[in-house]
C-alpha cells in the first residue's frame, strides 16, 4: 500500500487563510470579500455560535456595518440602549447614553444585538458574497509559516471528507483567547488573571429593569450591570463574585439577596474567570492576530467585540491595499502600530475599572454604593456639553486616533489638522461614498476643486459642501483611506492642492503612484 504524505494532500490556493469564524474572523472575511481578495474563512463549529455572549454593539461597529451595507437588520432586530440607570432606587434615572454622542454619529446610544446575531449576520452577508465559511474545518497545524512579509503560509486542515491542505499569502489568526495563530507567531500573552469570577446569565421577568436602558447595581458584597435583551424584563446579568467558580443556583441567588435582582427564569448561564491579557505582537511575517487572539479583558464597558470588529475591518482593508498594489509591503507594519495601542489602553482601563468593583470588603462596598448615588445626581450635569462628547466618543470607539507618524517626528502640513487619525465623520452625504471601499479625495467648500496628480484609483474629488460643524475645513483637500479614516489633509489655493505636500502624505502612507 502507498504512503500518503501530506505533499499528497489536496490544496486550496487563496490570498488570505482566515482561523476562526467569530465576529472577528466574519468580518475579516466579508471586508475581504467586497475588497475582491480571496479568503478562506475556516472554522471547528458546525455554524454560527448560538449563545448571546457579547451582545453590545457600540458606535463604530454600527458604522462599520454601516459602510458594508447591512447596518439596518441591527436596528431593525436590536434592542437600543438608550439611558443608562445607576443604583438601585428606580427613581434615580441616571443619564442618556444617546445625548452623550448625539451629533457625533449616526448611531448614538448602545444597540444590544447578541453574539450569535452578529454571527448570523456577517455569516449570511459572506454566503450572499459567495465566500462561505467552510464550516466543521479544523486547522490541525501549520506546515510553512512565511517567514517574510511576502512569504506563504501554508496550514494543515480537517474536513468531515478528510485532510487538506491551505496555501495562502497570509493569515489571519481570528481563532480566540487560546490562538494556535499567536503560539505560531511565537507572541507571549501578557497580563494577569483576576481573584474574581465573571458570571453572565440571561434572565427573563427581571425585576426594576427599564425598557431600553443599561442599569448599574451595588450590594454588600458585589456589582451587577444589567443590559436590556428585550421587553417584560428580558435582560442580562453580568455580575462578579469572590473565588474561581460560581453554579447558577448560588450566584442568582446572591444576586436577589444582595442585589435585590429577581427573575422568573432562566435563558443562559455561564461562569469564568477575568484575563487581562495583551499579546506581545500582533504580526509576524505573513500572520496576524485579530479580536481575542490579540487582547482579552473583563466585558466591562462592552467593548471586547467590537474591537475585534474593528481590528479586522482595519487588517483586511489593509491587505486588500496591498493585494492590489495600492499600498507597498512594508505598509503591513502599519497594523500592529495602529491597533495593539488601542488594545493595551482598552485593557488598562478595563483592568482599572474591573478592580474597583471587584474589590471586596464592607468599606469598598458602602463607598460603591455612595460613588453609585452621587454619580446618579451628578451624571446627567457632568457629562453634558465637551466632557459628555469625550466620554461618549470612548465609549463608542470612535474617537480612537491613528498616529501615522512617529512621535519624535515634526508634524508635515498634511498631518497638522485635528480630523487627520480620526475616522470620517458625517458631513451631508460623505459616508455613502465610503462604501464604495476606495481611497478618496474629498473637500468640503462651495468652489471646484481640480484632480491632483493622485494614482488613478483614488476616487474624486468629491464635493459635499461645507460642514456645518467645522470639523472638516473649506481649504483643505482630505485623502480617506477605504478603512474610513482620514489620512491626510492637505491645502488649497484657488481650486487646486499643495501638490508638494500631497506628494508627502502619499509618500507617508507608502501610496504606490
Amino acid at each position: 500500500m502507498a504512503t500518503v504524505t501530506v505533499r499528497d494532500l489536496p490544496v486550496i490556493d487563496t490570498e488570505v487563510l482566515v482561523v476562526g469564524a467569530g465576529p472577528s474572523g466574519l468580518m475579516a472575511g466579508l471586508v475581504l470579500a467586497r475588497r475582491r481578495i480571496p479568503a478562506v474563512v475556516i472554522d471547528s463549529k458546525s455554524g454560527p455560535t448560538r449563545e448571546s455572549r457579547a451582545v453590545a454593539v457600540q458606535a463604530r461597529s454600527m458604522e462599520i456595518y454601516d459602510q458594508l451595507g447591512i447596518v439596518q437588520e441591527i436596528l431593525d432586530g436590536g434592542n437600543p440602549a438608550a439611558r443608562m440607570q445607576i443604583g438601585q432606587d428606580a427613581g434615580l434615572l441616571g443619564f442618556s447614553l444617546e445625548s452623550t454622542q448625539s451629533g457625533s454619529t449616526d448611531f448614538p446610544g448602545i444597540q444590544i444585538f447578541e453574539q450569535s446575531r452578529n454571527e448570523e449576520l456577517l455569516s449570511s452577508a459572506l454566503d450572499e458574497a459567495g465566500a462561505s465559511v467552510r464550516w466543521q474545518c479544523r486547522l490541525v497545524a501549520v506546515i510553512n509559516n512565511g517567514g517574510a512579509d511576502d512569504g506563504s503560509v501554508e496550514a494543515l486542515a480537517e474536513s468531515p471528507d478528510g485532510l487538506f491542505r491551505i496555501r495562502s499569502r497570509w493569515c489571519i489568526g481570528a481563532d480566540g483567547a487560546g490562538s494556535t495563530i499567536r503560539q505560531e507567531i511565537g507572541a507571549s500573552f501578557e497580563g494577569v488573571t483576576n481573584g474574581a469570577t465573571f458570571y453572565v446569565a440571561d434572565l427573563y421577568g427581571v425585576s426594576g429593569l427599564p425598557e431600553n436602558t443599561l442599569a448599574t447595581r451595588f450590594g454588600d458584597t458585589s456589582f451587577a450591570v444589567l443590559l436590556p435583551l428585550g421587553p417584560d424584563g428580558h435582560g442580562r446579568i453580568i455580575s462578579m463574585v469572590p473565588g474561581e467558580s460560581i453554579d447558577q443556583e448560588t450566584a442568582l441567588a446572591r444576586a436577589q439577596s444582595d442585589l435585590g435582582i429577581s427573575h422568573t427564569h432562566v435563558d443562559w448561564f455561564s461562569s469564568y474567570r477575568v484575563h487581562h491579557r495583551v499579546a506581545s505582537r500582533f504580526r509576524r511575517g505573513a500572520m496576524f492576530l485579530v479580536g481575542d487572539a490579540g487582547h482579552v479583558h473583563s466585558p466591562v464597558g462592552g467593548q471586547g467585540m467590537n474591537t475585534g470588529l474593528q481590528d479586522s475591518h482595519n487588517l483586511a482593508n489593509l491587505l486588500a491595499d496591498v493585494a492590489h498594489e495600492h499600498v507597498d509591503q512594508q505598509s503591513l507594519d502599519r497594523y500592529e502600530k495602529e491597533r495593539r495601542p488601542v488594545a493595551i489602553k482598552l485593557v488598562k482601563v478595563t483592568d482599572r475599572a474591573f478592580g474597583v468593583i471587584a474589590r471586596r470588603g464592607r468599606g469598598i462596598a458602602l463607598m460603591r454604593r455612595g460613588i453609585g448615588a452621587v454619580m446618579a445626581r451628578l451624571a446627567p450635569k457632568i457629562l453634558r456639553g465637551a466632557l459628555g462628547a469625550r466620554a461618549g466618543g470612548l465609549l463608542g470607539q470612535y474617537r480612537i486616533r491613528y498616529h501615522f507618524l512617529p512621535a519624535e517626528t515634526e508634524s508635515p502640513g498634511w498631518a497638522n489638522d485635528t480630523m487627520v487619525g480620526l475616522r470620517l465623520p458625517r458631513a451631508n452625504s460623505n459616508l455613502e461614498s465610503l462604501r464604495s471601499f476606495t481611497w478618496q479625495l474629498h473637500s468640503y467648500g462651495g468652489s471646484s476643486i481640480s484632480r491632483p496628480d493622485v494614482p488613478s484609483w483614488f476616487d474624486g474629488p468629491y464635493q459635499f459642501g461645507p460642514d456645518i460643524h467645522r470639523r472638516l475645513h473649506s481649504d483643505r483637500l482630505y485623502i480617506i483611506r477605504p478603512d474610513g479614516y482620514v489620512a491626510a489633509s492637505v491645502p488649497i489655493k484657488a481650486g487646486t492642492a499643495d501638490q508638494e505636500m500631497l506628494r508627502s502624505a502619499l509618500r507617508a502612507h507608502r501610496v504606490i503612484h
